[in-house]
This record gives structure tokens, C-alpha cells and sequence, in this order.
């Protein structure tokens, strides 16, 4: 999963992003609502969280313009406005879930697993299944026929995104961007080298796998559909 965490405070942002780090899940951060609204407009991210009170454009400002400009990523307000009327604006701005600060950190975990779930390959909020392959999120483990082989973290985040994709051929751009983040340094062959490492702990068990696709990128699919 890949967060955008517009945040002006910057010490709550710091402690969140590490935290969800903690968790798998990769974070961009920005302090700036301008800023924000720059990111958000890339459509790479699973979830974005946003504070309502930020400077130079608001939370609600930004939300309202990725929404009429069709932008439909899950927004996540978080906020310590409290007022039901608070909730209700941000909600009727086309705001997906809200949530109040303070706040425990496990809701906020449930809450951002249950934006990007899809019920047809989620067993619950931790595991994604695909033909005779699982995917231990939290605990960064890759199940094979019951058989358990330990991921790295950047591993983890690579399967989980072919995973939420079955059947799509993602770029390289695109695997980039969503694992690496847009600020990182990383370089097209880090893509490949990581989809090496994953084909490897497949193996010959998986009856799936990491498909090339020729000047256009890569694919998970079943073995069978081959």
C-alpha cells in the first residue's frame, strides 16, 4: 500500500509515517496544502489522508478538486475538527472515511486497510490470495502451497501492488512510483533486480507468475492463462 500523508504538523507526520512504515506501508509526506494537491494529482497512490487546516489551500479545497476533476483515490480526513457538522461537509465533499484526532494508531491501520480492500482477493484485512499464493502483509511472508518464505520489505511491497493488479501490465514508471516514491533515487533496473528476487521465491510451486511484457512492463497472472 502506498500513502500520501498531507500534514502540517510536522512532528505528528514524522511519528505517522513511521509507524505505517512499521506496517508495510510506504508514505509520502507533504506539509503544504499546494503541495498536496500536486501529489495527490499523480494517481499513485492507494489511499491519500488529509488535514483539513492546511497551509496555503485547504484539505477541503483539495479534495474538492481532485473530485471534479475525476480523480477517485480513497481520501482519508484527519482531522481535530470534531463538530458533527465538521463530518458531514467533509464527507459530503466527497471524503471517504473520517477520522478525529487524537486517535489510535490500530484504527488507523483498520481504517486505510478497509479503503483499499477488495473483497474478491482479500481473505481479511492482512492477506491477499491469488490462485495458490497468499500474502502475509503485515508480517511480510509469501505462502506457497503452505510452504512460508520470508520478503524483504521492498519485496512485500512489490508483490501486494501485482497483487491489488492481477492481470495488469504495470511500467516500470509505474512500479517506481508506487514502491520507490516519488522522491526516491532508484532506478529502473531496481525494478528488475526485485522482480528476479520474486519470480525466485515463487518458484515452480507458484501457479502463478511475474509475466515480461515486451517495451511495455510487467504482469502477474495464472500460469495456466500463459
Amino acid at each position: 500500500m502506498r500513502v500520501l500523508l498531507v500534514e502540517d504538523e510536522k512532528a505528528l507526520a514524522a511519528a505517522l509515517s513511521k509507524i505505517l512504515e512499521k506496517n508495510n506501508i510506504q508514505v509520502d509526506i507533504c506539509n503544504d496544502g499546494e503541495e498536496g494537491q500536486i501529489l495527490a494529482e499523480k494517481d499513485i497512490y492507494d489511499v491519500i489522508i488529509l488535514d483539513i487546516m492546511l497551509p496555503n489551500k485547504s484539505g477541503l479545497e483539495i479534495l474538492k478538486d481532485l473530485r471534479t476533476n475525476n480523480h477517485k483515490t480513497p481520501v482519508l480526513f484527519l482531522t481535530a475538527r470534531d463538530t458533527v457538522q465538521d463530518r458531514v461537509v467533509g464527507l459530503d465533499s466527497g471524503a471517504d472515511d473520517y477520522l478525529i484526532k487524537p486517535f489510535a494508531t490500530e484504527e488507523l491501520l483498520a481504517r486505510l486497510r478497509a479503503l483499499v480492500r477488495r473483497p474478491k482477493d482479500l481473505i481479511d484485512d492482512h492477506i491477499l490470495e491469488f490462485s495458490n499464493i497468499k500474502l502475509h502483509i503485515d508480517k511480510g511472508e509469501l505462502e506457497v502451497k503452505g510452504k512460508i518464505k520470508r520478503l524483504t520489505t521492498k519485496e512485500t511491497q512489490l508483490l501486494e501492488l501485482f497483487l491489488r493488479n492481477p492481470g495488469m501490465v504495470l511500467s516500470k514508471e509505474q512500479i517506481l512510483d508506487r514502491v520507490w516514491g516519488v522522491d526516491a533515487t532508484a532506478m529502473e533496473n531496481s525494478v528488475e533486480i526485485y522482480i528476479h528476487y520474486l519470480r525466485k521465491k515463487l518458484g515452480h510451486k507458484a501457479e502463478v507468475m511475474i509475466e515480461t511484457v515486451r517495451g511495455m512492463g510487467y504482469v502477474i497472472k495464472e500460469k495456466k492463462d500463459a
